[in-house]
């Protein structure tokens, strides 16, 4: 049966011929000349031998029309490719489209990096590795000391700004990055749309959406820790405070305020002086988090628009207790950068079937 192909301008015309085998035009041919379409290993290579004068080619880089039949027997294509290039033919579609296609006949397997910590990373690594033909590497920054188990690679620690992320990216054949760390986690998060747009490596956002307040929520949205420590005036002296264990610097100048603060690790200095650390591993229930409250007497809930389930109960316990909550709003994302909310949003970017 005859797959129908959507017409397009020359400069992708290449790159869609080399996928479906179609023969090009002429005008097409010449102008994929000026677009190299190969993927990771292969365009390393060729880059590297080109400039070492190597393959007799006098330094010279190859035709990548000479490429094309070795490329599509050995390496996975990246459907984005033409937008590497500053060819603007995909780009009314490229958040439709695909970016790997994955033959699981080619020996080279393609190369997924996921920049993890949170649960929907742990679920993308386990969802890509249940599909053959797909290498998964998971990035952890390294401040939990026993992080669950993680399918796939893993590696641990930072990469050395957005500099040495994109060398990362090169060195190790990278294909497609999937950025899914914490919505609050803004440096990695900008240091990833950085070293994609100087490597040219896709990347995808997984977010998972924002909480939304209903109509018996006492919530006061604010936009960083340090607006949260000022408004905390106007509430009672007992704060729970679930911020996280690296964001007590903010209150620590706040002596008239008692703060409970839980973590799955011990907190470092400054912190508040007046300070009760629980050190406990979620998720935790309504009930969990309606006798805490209870029990240490909270007047004033403060929290991160985290989103998600696993640490949503703590606001529908303070709802049901008429407690105010302190909300501290998401930073923004870079740029240019595309989200999806889960994990089967990032295996449609990927042009995987989740299973």
């Amino acid at each position: 049966m005859s797959r129908a192909v959507p017409t397009v301008g020359p400069p992708c015309a290449s790159f869609l011929a080399a996928l479906f085998r179609l023969p090009l035009a002429p005008a097409a041919r010449a102008a994929a000349r000026h677009l190299d379409i190969r993927s990771g290993a292969a365009r390393t290579a060729a880059r590297t031998a080109a400039r070492d004068g190597g393959h007799g080619g006098h330094g010279v880089e190859r035709d990548p029309l000479e490429e094309v039949g070795r490329c599509g027997r050995h390496e996975p294509y990246i459907l984005s490719r033409c937008r590497r290039y500053g060819h603007r033919d995909l780009a009314p579609h490229a958040d439709r489209r695909p970016l790997l296609t994955i033959s699981y006949a080619r020996p080279v397997s393609p190369h997924v990096l996921i920049l993890g910590g949170t649960t929907e990373a742990r679920e993308l690594a386990a969802a890509l590795t249940a599909h053959p033909g797909v290498r998964v590497t998971t990035s952890l920054a390294g401040r939990v000391t026993r992080p669950g188990a993680l399918a796939g690679d893993v590696r641990t620690g930072g990469f050395g700004g957005a500099e040495g992320l994109a060398a990362w990216l090169r060195e190790r054949h990278v294909d497609a990055l999937v950025d899914a760390t914490h919505p609050f986690a803004e440096t990695i998060t900008a240091h990833a749309a950085r070293a994609a747009a100087a490597t040219g490596v896709p990347v995808v956002v997984l977010r998972r959406p924002g909480w939304l307040p209903g109509p018996e929520d006492r919530w006061h949205r604010v936009g960083s820790l340090t607006a949260a420590a000022d408004l905390l005036s106007r509430f009672g002296p007992r704060v729970f405070l679930t911020t996280g264990r690296m964001d007590l610097a903010a209150f620590a100048h706040l002596a008239d305020r008692h703060f409970v603060v839980r973590s799955v690790e011990p907190p470092e200095p400054p912190m508040p002086p007046h300070t009760e650390v629980l050190l406990a591993r979620g998720p935790f229930t309504v009930a969990d988090e309606t006798a805490l409250l209870r029990e240490y007497l909270v007047d004033v809930l403060v929290t991160k628009d985290s989103g998600g389930e696993a640490t949503s109960a703590k606001l529908t316990a303070a709802r049901q207790l008429r407690l105010p909550v302190v909300v501290v709003r998401r930073p923004p994302l870079p740029d240019g950068v595309s989200t999806v909310p889960d994990v089967a949003g990032v295996l449609e970017r990927l042009g995987l079937n989740s299973r």
